[in-house]
């Protein structure tokens, strides 16, 4: 026996400041503020396909990995991806667009630090 997931529900966040990170999800995939945790400085944004729980936590500072690479997106206008990026003064990472065997990515920055995957295909379109 084994569980069945249908996706990954959200990704929990620590942010230095939850205003300028709601505003960068908010920019850059359309996510909206779907629930707000006063007692708690955090908000959950997103959409149906996915969601974001962001905790505001003081002194954080620039993200240290400690294991986590990155958390992927898939994009399903893609083509507009770089353009976007670029004119929100968004680091691009890895000098541009990435080719991967069956598909392309193109990997950022979010205001902490964390590093962002934008896919081209579901799943790098390896399932």
């Amino acid at each position: 026996m084994f569980l069945i997931t249908t996706g990954i529900d959200h990704v929990n966040l620590q942010v230095s400041n939850l205003e300028k990170s709601v505003e960068f999800w908010k920019e850059l995939l359309g996510f909206d503020v779907l629930e707000t945790i006063s007692e708690q400085k955090g908000a959950i944004i997103g959409t149906q396909a996915a969601m974001l729980a962001l905790y505001e936590k003081e002194n954080l500072g620039r993200i240290e990995k400690h294991g986590f690479s990155h958390v992927s997106f898939h994009i399903s206008n893609f083509d507009d991806a770089v353009q976007l990026c670029e004119k929100k003064g968004i680091t691009i990472l890895y000098e541009g667009v990435v080719q991967w065997p069956y598909s392309q990515s193109l990997y950022i920055k979010d205001p902490d630090g964390y590093e962002i995957e934008l896919s081209q295909k579901w799943g790098g379109a390896i399932v």
